[in-house]
This record gives structure tokens, C-alpha cells and sequence, in this order.
């Protein structure tokens, strides 16, 4: 029997990060509507002060990984007993200084202390309640009444294989680098499929499967893609080399940012049409 031929562009992976700037996991399909994937980007790690711990200061937290599941998530960290997390809708309200949010909810004391001491500082875990309650930035190419988890900028991000193949044919070239990995630049979606590297910057809608997105901005990349998710250490890489070849506005840039115009289920092998 002959094997079902794929679409010329489609989804060849899907992942979902419950916690912002903590590894996510690869899913087969996704639920999508106008807040953006379920479960993505609820939860943040802050400060006594209410600032965002990431990964760009604290490069470990890529060592954790959270995993959604119906009403809570599951973390897990070397050398620590995994621990579920419930929603919080009755926590403390906390302060928090990310932009447009203002309060999130706390969680339970266990619930701090156990990613204190995986990350080795006194931190707290917030949920955001309501994602309707932030919106996608004018800045950012958002517009009234697109709302916004606590994803840097926009719901969804989108990275071709195309892409990445041409920054590793420039790695392996100019610095005799191994291959990066795309969960370096912690997509939503990644399409495949014959296509020029680099056209998403082009797409100002796209339709996945069901479901239409449209163009908020190309994506700036920052240090975090220069963590090696092995040792968890920070290098040049791919920053160096994404310099000399998608620099503008004194940024590099790596994939889209997307907005969902309308809601549906992501399959991996879904039909990616590029709308203009």
C-alpha cells in the first residue's frame, strides 16, 4: 500500500509552553482560538519584586519543563521529585511589573518552594487568570481586541524548516558549527515542505488546516537562542551568525509572529497555505 503523500507545505511540529521561559512539549494537536494555544504561556516565574524571571537571566530554566494538563500542569527539574500544580483560582492576587498584566494569581507555598530551589533562588509561580485581560501590543502589530497570554509579543509563533536549514548550512560554512535544534527558537508551529528559507516573512495571512492566522511582525531573536539545551550554557551562536545574515534595525531575526483569526484544532501534517 502506498503511503499518504504529504502536502507540499505542512505542520511538522507542534509544542506548547505552559510556562513562560521554561521548556514546553511537543504535541501531536492543538487547540487553537482567539487567546492562542490552550494552556500556552499561563504561568511565569517572578521575583519578591513581581519581575519576570526568564531565561535570559537565569538560563537553567530551560532545564525544567512544564507539561499541560486539564485544569494544572506538571514540572519537572533534575534532581527534584516532579510536582502538579492546579490553577490557582483562588490564590492571592500578586503583583507583577509585565507589561499590560498588572496582577496575576500565586500559588501555594510548596508550590514556590519547590522551583525555589530548582532554580536556586527565592522565586513564586503566577498564573494569569484571564489572557483576555492583556492584549497583543499596537507595537507589535496588534490590533483592539487581539488579547495576549504572557507570550513576549504575540500568540503564536511560526519557524520553517527552510529556515533553519539555511542558518545551519551558514553555522556549518562560516564556523564549522554543528546543526542547532529548532527548539532553540521555541516555535508554536513549524511548516515543511518546498519553500524558499525565509518566505514566512513575506506571508501576511496563513491558513493551517482550518485555521487562518494572521502576520503580527517578523521575530527578533534575543540570548535565550544561544542557550545549548544540553549544558544549559550560553553562547555566541546562532546570534553571531544570524548577524550577518538577518540583521535590520539593529535586530536578528528568526520566524513570525502570528496572530489566529479564527479558532480550530493544529494537527501535525496539516495543510499550511500561505493566503498573501
Amino acid at each position: 500500500m502506498t503511503a499518504p503523500t504529504r502536502p507540499a507545505l505542512h505542520v511538522s511540529t507542534l509544542a506548547v509552553r505552559p510556562v513562560k521561559s521554561l521548556r514546553g512539549v511537543e504535541v501531536s494537536r492543538l487547540a487553537l482560538d482567539r487567546l492562542g494555544p490552550r494552556g500556552d504561556r499561563r504561568w511565569m516565574v517572578v521575583d519578591g519584586a513581581g519581575d519576570t524571571v526568564t531565561a535570559r537571566e537565569v538560563p537553567i530554566m530551560l532545564g525544567l519543563t512544564a507539561r499541560p494538563l486539564d485544569g494544572a500542569i506538571a514540572l519537572s527539574a533534575p534532581g527534584l521529585a516532579p510536582i502538579v500544580v492546579q490553577e490557582p483560582r483562588d490564590g492571592p492576587r500578586v503583583g507583577v511589573t509585565l507589561s499590560r498584566v498588572g496582577w496575576a494569581t500565586g500559588c501555594p507555598e510548596h508550590v514556590d518552594a519547590w522551583l525555589s530551589a530548582a532554580l536556586g533562588r527565592a522565586v513564586r509561580l503566577v498564573w494569569l487568570d484571564d489572557p483576555g485581560r492583556r492584549s497583543v501590543s499596537t507595537h507589535h502589530g496588534g490590533r483592539p481586541g487581539d488579547p495576549l497570554s504572557l507570550a513576549d509579543a504575540a500568540p503564536v509563533l511560526l519557524t520553517t524548516a527552510a529556515s533553519l536549514g539555511a542558518l545551519n548550512d551558514w553555522l556549518a560554512a562560516e564556523q564549522d558549527h554543528a546543526p542547532l535544534p529548532m527548539e532553540r527558537f521555541r516555535p508554536t508551529l513549524v511548516v515543511d515542505g518546498d519553500l524558499e528559507p525565509f518566505a514566512e516573512d513575506a506571508w501576511q495571512r496563513v491558513r493551517v488546516g482550518d485555521v487562518v492566522l494572521r502576520f503580527a511582525e517578523r521575530c527578533d531573536r534575543c540570548v535565550m537562542t544561544t542557550v545549548d539545551l544540553t549544558t544549559l550554557r550560553t553562547g555566541r551562536e546562532p546570534t553571531r551568525t544570524l548577524a550577518r545574515h538577518r540583521r535590520a534595525d539593529g535586530k536578528v531575526w528568526f520566524g513570525v509572529r502570528l496572530v489566529p483569526e479564527t479558532a480550530g484544532e493544529l494537527v501535525v501534517g496539516d495543510p499550511v497555505v500561505p493566503l498573501g
